[in-house]
């Protein structure tokens, strides 16, 4: 199955948006938001600390009157030149590329499946700046097999988690985690469709650099195919 293929799949299946944080808050509080390098407001706080980044999206929230903050597929961001995890000497090989969505909202917010499928595999990612505690689902639907992972856990969400068991489209799986064992970033949901895994359990790379992006861009498509949230 080619990317394209894959991605009309995906809007095939969805007749209605999909959601993945409570569903108890309307659409119409969720609203766009811009994180890459062009974003100049980002340049006026401490983008290395996490009680900054807290600030800048609470506060950004607060002055449109929404409760959810999304955004950044294939956004360039300078957030992750903080970490050592996404860099090397060679500018061409930085990750900085952002692989799925993001949904900022406070921590504690209630995460939700997808689609119905089981838990493929979880983990803690406890780099700096990396997911923290982790969630991947398997997914089945008419032959096809695929993947959605949840970042930004709180651990507790890790707890009495199966490989195998059953999960339904909307089941509470998670809660999300605050800066202490998310990564060291404001809390949000890390949301990322994935085709194939290639092997790995409990994390898979959610964002890439420049050299690499045709293979990801194709293999993670854009989740808001499902999530409708710019209709």
């Amino acid at each position: 199955m080619t990317s394209t293929t894959f991605s009309l799949f995906l809007a095939e299946i969805v007749h209605n948006s999909i959601v993945v944080i409570d569903a108890s808050i309307d659409i119409s509080q969720y609203m766009p938001i811009d994180l890459s390098e062009a974003n100049d407001d980002l340049k006026q706080f401490d983008m290395s600390s996490a009680i900054a980044w807290h600030d800048y999206i609470t506060s950004t929230l607060g002055f449109h009157n929404k409760q959810v903050a999304y955004g950044g597929y294939l956004e360039q961001r300078g957030m992750y030149s903080r970490s050592a995890y996404f860099n090397t000497r060679h500018p061409e090989n930085e990750r900085n590329i952002h692989l799925g969505i993001d949904l900022w909202i406070a921590a504690g917010t209630p995460v939700l499946a997808a689609f119905n499928g089981e838990i493929h595999s979880f983990k803690d990612n406890t780099n700096y700046g990396d997911y923290g505690p982790t969630i991947i689902l398997k997914h089945t639907i008419k032959t096809v097999t695929f993947y959605t992972l949840y970042g930004h856990l709180s651990r507790g969400s890790l707890l009495s988690l199966k490989v195998g068991d059953i999960i339904r489209q909307g089941e509470m799986i998670a809660i999300l985690g605050d800066a202490k064992v998310n990564g060291e970033y404001a809390p949000h949901l890390h949301f990322q469709v994935i085709r194939d895994l290639q092997g790995n359990s409990g994390d898979y790379p959610g964002v890439t650099c420049i050299n690499d992006l045709e293979f990801y861009k194709n293999n993670c498509p854009d989740p808001n195919i499902i999530l409708g949230l710019d209709k």
